[in-house]
């Protein structure tokens, strides 16, 4: 078995930074209305710029693969070129079509000769999933690199002509065309953006990072679906997706938008998430005084200190000196944040030698994490 180090790592954030005010005449305004919930939900996550595929004049600048390709480029020089990658990994979730598989897009972009491809589907940690297949490959000595990737594109099924036909049957019940607050919510938590990291056998570059290990983990056996997309949740918890319901009520239903059962993920979600911290610590019997940088990819800033709070409850001490996050300048990038996260503490140039580095990455869409112990070498 090889070891596995993280040699480049790279993110593309696509056009300028959106501000808190700019954000509706991106993303549009429903029946014409400033959104309610906006105010609310930005006081909560703190976050104050994020970024969108999205131009002046309102024109898509990239999909989801161009975005991707982009931070894959971004990885290749003079010393490693494209058409090296032998592993493509790329995780989403918030892919251009349902096929071709994400990371064929991407590869039909990159025209970059021949290589093994893996699109593993999700929310947040597919982007893990992506870089856990790649440490698996190069690992296990099936290759000697392996590109990954995580990346989303969400602002165009945020946008407000995708609920159009619904507002304009409410109006027909004679209901408040006013959009319910699961869809709204996510509205201004998501943005744009992907990373990529190259993944090698050999510890390349001036400081790569060793992957010691990295375990996931599902409450999917305990725990309803929380956000999802394409489906309708029933009463009774059940999904019930797009496929069972005739296309003429796909859009007055807004199907295909984001939605998240808010109460169940307050519930939930860090509870989980410490919980499986400690097995994972506890199978590598690995102590939490060790870490140097901790990178929790959360949501929004009003799960920091519960976070934290919740840790202590349960008897882990990761003091908040510790901890780095960029939420509030890129906002949530799903599967991409905790690559862009990462990139940015590499950048910063303040990472010496031994130091580990310990990632968190939670996923809400029915509860499943992973957690990565790096150490700079």
């Amino acid at each position: 078995m090889s070891e596995v180090y993280i040699t480049k790592i790279s993110k593309f954030l696509p056009n300028k930074p959106v501000s808190n005010d700019e954000m509706e005449n991106k993303l549009g305004l429903i029946d014409g209305r400033k959104s309610k919930a906006k105010g609310i939900v930005l006081r909560n996550n703190k976050i104050k710029t994020r970024y969108y595929a999205i131009d002046e004049e309102g024109n898509v600048t990239h999909n989801n693969a161009q975005l991707t390709k982009e931070a894959i480029e971004l990885l290749c020089d003079e010393n490693f070129e494209s058409n090296e990658i032998e592993l493509l990994s790329c995780g989403t979730s918030s892919p251009d079509q349902t096929l071709p598989s994400h990371a064929a897009m991407v590869h039909g972009f990159l025209k970059n000769g021949n290589v093994e491809l893996n699109s593993p589907s999700g929310a947040c940690c597919s982007g893990m999933n992506a870089l856990k297949y790649g440490y698996m490959s190069v690992k296990s000595n099936l290759t000697k690199n392996a590109v990954c990737t995580g990346s989303e594109r969400p602002s165009t099924w945020l946008s407000s002509d995708i609920f159009e036909d619904e507002v304009v049957k409410l109006k027909e019940l004679n209901e408040k065309p006013i959009l319910a607050f699961n869809k709204d919510f996510l509205r201004w938590m998501l943005s744009d953006g992907a990373g990529a990291i190259l993944l090698e056998n050999k510890p390349n570059g001036d400081y790569p990072l060793k992957i010691e290990w990295m375990e996931g983990y599902s409450y999917a056996n305990e725990l309803d679906a929380c956000m999802y997309a394409g489906s309708e949740k029933l009463e009774d918890g059940f999904l019930k997706p797009w496929s069972e319901y005739s296309s003429d009520v796909w859009s007055e239903m807004s199907l295909f938008a984001i939605k998240q059962d808010t109460r169940l993920l307050g519930e939930n979600i860090l509870v989980k998430g410490v919980d499986c911290l400690k097995k994972a610590m506890q199978k590598h019997d690995f102590n939490e005084e060790d870490i140097t940088h901790y990178l929790p990819h959360i949501s929004s800033y009003y799960f920091k200190d519960k976070l934290f709070n919740e840790m202590v409850k349960q008897g882990v001490n990761i003091p908040l000196e510790k901890w780095f996050m960029n939420l509030d300048k890129v906002g949530n990038v799903g599967s991409a944040s905790i690559y862009i996260m990462l990139e940015e503490l590499v950048k910063s140039g303040n990472l010496k030698k031994g130091e580990k580095i310990f990632l968190t990455i939670p996923e809400s869409s029915r509860f499943s994490y992973v957690q990565v112990l790096l150490t700079v070498c």
